[in-house]
């Protein structure tokens, strides 16, 4: 078996990988307006990890970039298959979706998460992403389920920002 990820962006009529996006952000609504607006990226092992049942197990992971302003692009969402967290592919796909904003012509690459995700807040900042603001309430208003993480209440999106000069 290998572990070599391949990303690619999602073929025109071929289905967002649904369960992998919600994993990140659990409003349908929000996600196909996103989706809409942007660039879905999927990612896939050369070879299906083993007990996977059918050919598509193969795509373990998901980001989508979204141009939000002149040279500036927003990771909207990015996503490991929960079988597969913590073997360092989602700083694989960070570090795909940094090369892909350059690719665009992006002159930074901004993302947003939770207050309570305390594993997306490293991992972007060791990805070199800098703390730049705090929208208070944004999961507090914007969703209608609450949502918890690690024992604590998601209220609050920290927003970061990367530098692709």
């Amino acid at each position: 078996m290998s572990d070599d990820l391949t990303v690619r962006r999602l073929m025109p009529g071929e289905p967002p990988p649904w369960e992998l996006l919600l994993l990140a952000d659990p409003s349908r609504p929000r996600v196909e307006a996103y989706l809409a607006a942007g660039r879905c990226y999927v990612a896939a092992l050369a070879e299906p990890l083993a007990g996977a049942k059918r050919a598509g197990d193969a795509i373990i992971g998901v980001f989508v970039l979204v141009a939000t302003g002149p040279r500036v692009y927003e990771l909207m969402n990015i996503a490991v298959a929960e079988r597969c967290q913590g073997r360092g592919w989602g700083k694989q796909l960070v570090h795909a979706a940094i090369a892909e904003a350059r690719r665009l012509g992006a002159e930074s690459l901004e993302v947003g998460t939770g207050n309570s995700s305390l594993q997306q807040l490293a991992l972007y900042q060791k990805c070199g992403f800098r703390i730049v603001g705090v929208e208070r309430d944004f999961f507090k208003e914007g969703y209608g389920a609450e949502i918890y993480e690690n024992g604590i209440r998601c209220l609050d999106m920290i927003r970061l920002s990367l530098s692709l000069t």
